[in-house]
């Protein structure tokens, strides 16, 4: 005797359920409805740091682009949806009642205990499936480093580990001190 089949939730289905939650946060992985964990004080803090990082350089480089903080879901198929902790979004102006970033560039995770092993493998691999994706930071606040997973035109993707020094996002242009990240 077979099992019976499990439904899957579709993008369309899981922002409709996502909208009518109170104080939880959730992703969509592989048509699986998945609560996010709980977040300590150094990860919300750290996140906004991020966002102020990513903010300062698209001022400087005059970039069409927006930074955001949590909240904006990030499409990856028909039924994967990831909820990154800061993104930069290139082209026009997000709609406000929009509930996701059409034109991801840049994703950033910040590795929380619960995370760690699924923000370097899965959601790497998920991202990555993003046309318009270029660069996944994962940002270890631990080890004070982060990894750099860059697209490299249409060929394979390169990773940095990085300590010190500057991140550069081209596209579209950024320029980030690592030290911003960590302040």
């Amino acid at each position: 005797m077979s099992a019976p089949a499990v439904k899957r939730t579709t993008v369309a289905e899981f922002l409709a359920f996502a909208q009518t939650r109170e104080g939880g946060r959730y992703e969509l992985v592989a048509g699986e409805i998945v609560a996010m964990s709980p977040e300590r004080a150094e990860h919300v803090k750290a996140k906004a740091v991020i966002w102020r990082a990513l903010a300062a350089a698209i001022d400087r480089a005059g970039a069409p682009c927006e930074a955001f903080v949590d909240g904006l879901a990030v499409v990856v198929d028909d039924e994967t949806v990831y909820e990154p902790d800061a993104l930069v979004n290139c082209g026009g102006a997000i709609a406000p009642d929009s509930l996701t970033a059409p034109s991801p560039v840049a994703v950033v995770e910040v590795i929380s205990p619960s995370s760690r092993n699924l923000d370097k493998s899965i959601k790497l691999a998920g991202y990555f499936r993003i046309a318009s994706l270029a660069h996944y930071l994962v940002v270890d606040l631990a080890a004070r480093l982060v990894y750099h997973y860059r697209r490299n035109g249409e060929g394979p993707m390169t990773v940095a580990i990085v300590k010190d020094g500057t991140l550069e996002l081209d596209p579209p242009g950024l320029t980030i001190a690592v030290t911003d990240i960590f302040s």
